[in-house]
């Protein structure tokens, strides 16, 4: 007898990788998208914008700001996707160890910074807070679109 197939009852909701399986990392990844193209269009914008406002310095601190937190996310992103693509009992430590270190490093980064008086540090903290919003939205908005997956106890009975 064959496995059922998606769509069918008593098949998977969805017809991604399973855990071990090749390709499961990349399949647990689509929700990056939208936040990527969000935080690239914030980028286009204000970095021009602060050139325009605030100079050189200034579009410096608002490219860095938007950069950092667009990796800091995609730093998450991957090791959680790693995380479950592996074994999905990883996830909550492998998501904890990632932000316990991330914001360790992001302490040091900022404050070795702070303490060299670079100029473009607001521009910097004001795009961070922007790039967060920017992200966090279009995640939302990823989410609220994508289809839940649903599963058919009928055929359990």
């Amino acid at each position: 007898m064959s496995a059922p197939r998606t769509g069918e009852p008593g098949g998977t909701a969805t017809s991604e990788p399973r855990a071990g399986e090749p390709g499961a990392v990349r399949a647990r990844l689509p929700h990056l998208r939208l936040p990527l193209l969000a935080c690239a269009v914030l980028a286009v914008v204000a970095v021009p914008a602060a050139a325009v406002l605030r100079g050189p310095t200034g579009a410096a601190g608002v490219a860095a700001g938007v950069a950092l937190v667009v990796v800091s996310y995609l730093i998450s992103g991957f090791s959680v996707a790693w995380a479950d693509a592996v074994h999905p009992r990883l996830i909550m430590s492998v998501g904890l160890v990632t932000y316990v270190t991330k914001i360790v490093i992001l302490g040091v980064v900022m404050g070795a910074v702070a303490a060299a008086g670079w100029p473009g540090l607001p521009d910097m903290g004001v795009s961070i807070i922007a790039a967060v919003v920017v992200w966090t939205g279009a995640h939302l908005t990823w989410a609220l679109r994508s289809p839940l997956p649903t599963v058919d106890r009928s055929s359990d009975h």
